[in-house]
């Protein structure tokens, strides 16, 4: 087959590295096209989203008045969530328990940034740690089976530890930093698959790992998106939709008033995130997240296309620190800085070597789109 030649988008940055792109006339891509058909006309952050947020506060309020919360924030300290903790608390006027999951890769600016937050809007922090000879057995796993999203045990954890929260507690509601202002252009699935899919991770875990997964969380995708929002009436929100948000005056705000601190690109609040983001996914697979970030920023207006281009002209890693890198997470893990980086020459795999449930998401994806529950969709 021949190989397709390299093209970027005319009008955002993402380019032929996501695979499935499409490109009109114009060359601007699909991905643009979606936002300006689909979701721009109905996403709503003035009077009509002020409404509508306001109704679903009214609701949760009125819901959670028996209970010392009423509704749940998973927190990362990142800028996302960071600011959804301030929205929820002094604007929506919310009673949230702050949920954070420690799975061993915190750096120290979002342990400070947590703490500040919680410190200073005068609210309650829960803390989930996951065991973390489960946690660096999976991870392990992951790197040996050469996929891309290498980051999926992380994120797994997260996601369905506090599912798993809201059930045992009867938790209602929970708040969610996802929003089009930062993410209206979506990782394509090959660069990072559904982190949800249980049944990818078992199945990688049982051919790669050496030790039971005895407490660590897992989910399936029927699960939480079925079972817990239609049966158990626990229902995910994304306050950040209805609400003014660019992100610089967010941090901002958020500098001044609470002392956060910024980092210096979007997920690099985790160590490992930061590794895998920066360095691994780019320089063995050729997928550059920051295509993702910067081509989300410009259709929503907060970057220029020539900002974005100069930015993406160096690499997302600092070079005359990455070998520290490598060191703390090959320690980290347990392994040596030889066998780390020799799973950067390891044979590719993606999501689709190994079992798993995307035809599932596929399905759901399209239903939520027919009904209007969903704006976008592509991956």
């Amino acid at each position: 087959m021949k190989a397709r030649a390299h093209q970027v988008c005319r009008n955002c940055v993402m380019d032929t590295s996501d695979s499935a792109i499409n490109f009109d006339d114009q060359g601007v891509c699909d991905h643009c096209a979606t936002f300006c058909k689909e979701i721009q006309p109905r996403w709503y952050t003035d009077a009509r989203g002020q409404a509508a947020v306001g109704a679903l506060a009214a609701r949760i309020r009125r819901e959670g008045t028996q209970h010392d919360f009423d509704c749940i924030i998973g927190m990362s300290g990142g800028i996302d969530s960071s600011y959804l903790t301030y929205v929820a608390k002094e604007m929506l006027g919310l009673r949230p328990l702050v949920f954070h999951v420690d799975a061993g890769w915190n750096s120290q600016i979002a342990v400070n940034n947590i703490e500040r937050l919680v410190d200073g809007l005068g609210l309650d922090l829960y803390t989930e740690v996951i065991d973390w000879e489960e946690m660096k057995d999976l991870q392990l796993a992951f790197f040996k089976s050469g996929v891309p999203h290498v980051d999926t045990p992380q994120d797994h954890a997260f996601f369905a530890t506090m599912y798993r929260f809201a059930e045992r507690h009867k938790v209602k509601h929970i708040l969610t930093g996802a929003n089009y202002s930062t993410e209206c252009v979506r990782n394509p699935v090959e660069w990072m698959y559904f982190q949800s899919d249980g049944t990818q991770l078992r199945d990688i875990h049982r051919r790669f790992g050496s030790r039971p997964l005895i407490t660590f969380p897992v989910t399936s995708i029927l699960w939480h998106k079925l079972y817990l929002p239609y049966v158990r009436g626990i229902r995910v929100w994304r306050p950040l939709n209805y609400v003014p948000y660019v992100k610089q005056e967010a941090m901002k705000l958020l500098q001044e008033r609470f002392g956060w601190q910024p980092y210096p690109q979007k997920h690099f609040e985790s160590r490992f995130t930061r590794f895998y983001e920066s360095y691994w996914l780019p320089r063995r697979f050729g997928f550059d997240t920051r295509r993702v970030q910067f081509s989300s920023l410009i259709l929503t207006g907060q970057m220029t296309r020539e900002e974005a281009l100069t930015k993406l002209a160096q690499p997302a890693y600092d070079e005359q620190t990455i070998g520290q890198e490598f060191e703390f997470v090959a320690t980290k893990l347990g392994i040596s800085v030889a066998e780390l980086r020799s799973y950067m020459d390891a044979p590719k795999r993606s999501y689709r070597d190994y079992r798993n449930e995307a035809w599932i998401y596929d399905l759901g994806a399209r239903a939520m789109r027919l009904l209007g529950l969903e704006l976008g969709g592509k991956r």
